[in-house]
């Protein structure tokens, strides 16, 4: 099972390869896969964005239930239906 890696490594990553390291050397460097660093590096020389799709696809439910209810635990807000 894939585990879940942090936007900032991503960000840290994709600092790194445009500051002249490989991606191969990176990916060691940050402990991902070199297939990950290669894959975080298109993505963002072709979008220029490093978020996450999924998330972003429910991000006004999100905000919505967040401001619906200021102090929303994450537990709460997994559980919530974002429709």
């Amino acid at each position: 099972m894939d585990k879940m890696l942090s936007d900032d490594l991503r960000s840290r990553l994709i600092v790194a390869v445009a500051d002249g390291m490989s991606r191969r050397a990176a990916a060691e460097r940050f402990g991902v896969a070199a297939s990950t660093a290669v894959r975080w590096v298109h993505a963002f020389n072709t979008t220029g964005d490093t978020r996450s799709r999924r998330i972003e696809a429910f991000r006004d439910a999100i905000l919505a239930a967040i401001e619906a209810q200021k102090d929303i635990a994450l537990t709460e807000l997994a559980a919530h239906r974002c429709t």
